[in-house]
């Protein structure tokens, strides 16, 4: 039997699978990552046969094919799917096991902490402050008795790690997310990873220095609903976007918000956050368009044309219109 981790790059990804590693350790695994926004991962392992799967905080619905060629080949093949985005319908398998919650106030991390009975709870606190949810963050923490400082590093390292994940390539990035998970596992205790690891001071200079250059720009567009930003076609624009897209979230949480920089081939790529106040809408709107999807909260497009840039903003206004009269 060969085993395979399949996991988003982000905060989130990480912090899941390093809760189920320590759990359940696995050195003979292999490892898939990529960027966030490289959602399609379990099309580069449809060939693998006699392999237990464990996949993390990716899409089951925009992965639907590969997975049903994994669970349909014949080949012993099974798999363990843990996620809180859009899915549709789970595919009828034995060899599937999966755990999708799609609630806005619940992320991956979370997920397993909960089939973990909260073994690892520090590392679903990072993750869940990564994917910005804040709220579930201190609930958690403080069921844990964890506040002030620590809290407040837990906090930071959630931030660090969601802002690692961000790019159009692992080009972009200070880390590739699997040399990132390796540097996390050997860290039960996220407070040990935040004071001895070399690879979060790296991000913290990173993240300041971009969070500086994106706190510059004006919005592009403002109404009633939201804000949409654009940045530039640059490595540092691409980074922050995650990031600073929590950040206008956090400052004005009755509003919706819209991040785009553009691609190699000027094609928009697109991050949205629904109001913190009332965190539907994002992954409706963002499934309107080719290459869009992700969860209630938070959803994206990663290639919308240009010349469909009023289009996107008019269903913008519309999509959360809509929500805030819900």
């Amino acid at each position: 039997m060969q085993y395979f981790d399949v996991f988003n790059g982000d905060a989130d990804g990480i912090c899941a699978l390093q809760q189920l590693r320590l759990a359940e350790p696995r050195p003979e695994a292999r490892l898939l990552s990529g960027v966030k926004r490289d959602i399609g991962l379990l099309a580069q392992v449809v060939e693998e046969s006699d392999t237990s799967f464990t996949v993390l905080d990716i899409s089951l619905d925009k992965n639907r094919d590969s997975l049903h060629k994994i669970l349909t080949a014949g080949r012993a093949n099974t798999v363990f799917y843990a996620d809180h985005h859009y899915a549709g319908d789970l595919p009828d398998s034995e060899g599937l096991i999966a755990h999708i919650d799609p609630q806005p106030l619940t992320c991956t991390s979370l997920i397993i902490n909960q089939l973990l009975e909260g073994k690892h709870a520090l590392w679903a606190i990072v993750g869940a402050f990564g994917d910005n949810l804040d709220e579930s963050a201190e609930q958690l923490a403080h069921q844990q008795g964890i506040e002030g400082e620590a809290l407040a590093q837990l906090k930071e390292t959630g931030i660090l790690l969601n802002y690692n994940g961000y790019g159009a390539s692992l080009e972009d990035l200070f880390f590739d997310p699997v040399d990132l998970f390796h540097q996390v596992h050997p860290y039960a205790n996220p407070l040990d990873f935040y004071a001895d690891a070399e690879a979060l001071q790296v991000l913290k200079n990173g993240y300041q220095s971009d969070m500086e250059q994106a706190l510059s720009f004006d919005p592009l567009h403002q109404d009633s609903t939201g804000r949409v930003y654009q940045l530039p076609a640059q490595a540092w624009s691409r980074r922050v976007a995650g990031v600073y897209s929590n950040t206008l979230a956090r400052q004005k949480p009755e509003l919706a918000h819209a991040l785009l920089t553009e691609n190699t081939d000027q094609s928009l790529r697109i991050s949205v956050r629904a109001p913190l106040n009332n965190r539907n809408g994002a992954d409706v709107l963002c499934r309107q368009f080719p290459s869009g999807g992700g969860r209630a909260a938070a959803a994206g497009i990663n290639a919308l044309p240009a010349d469909q840039l009023d289009d996107f903003i008019r269903a913008f206004s519309e999509q959360f219109c809509s929500s805030n009269a819900s």
